[in-house]
């Protein structure tokens, strides 16, 4: 993962985003006062298996972290990813959501 290019939080998109050769990956959130809605993860065809989904999250748990916020995981991959790395989740607040 350390060779990937870094995450770009684009707030006017309200996403984190990552490109590689010209391919976007993002994830979509909605920040709700002190509340980080993680919504959507969107990662290409040709950008899976790189590793690049847990760069967009672990970029939200820093970005939450540097601001103080809850961040609540309404996306599937991304609540199945902090599930997955609690040494992250433990950083921040995580607000559990039902599936």
């Amino acid at each position: 993962m350390s060779d990937l290019p870094p995450v770009r939080n684009h707030e006017a998109a309200h996403r984190f985003e990552l490109e590689i050769d010209g391919t976007v990956a993002e994830l979509v959130y909605e920040l709700h006062g002190d509340r980080l809605v993680l919504v959507h993860t969107g990662v290409p065809d040709e950008l899976e298996g790189k590793g690049v989904g847990g760069r967009l999250v672990t970029a939200a748990v820093a970005a939450a972290e540097e601001h103080g916020w809850t961040v609540v995981p309404r996306c599937p991959f991304a609540r199945r990813w902090l599930q997955r790395h609690p040494d992250a989740a433990a950083r921040i607040r995580v607000e559990v959501v039902p599936d």
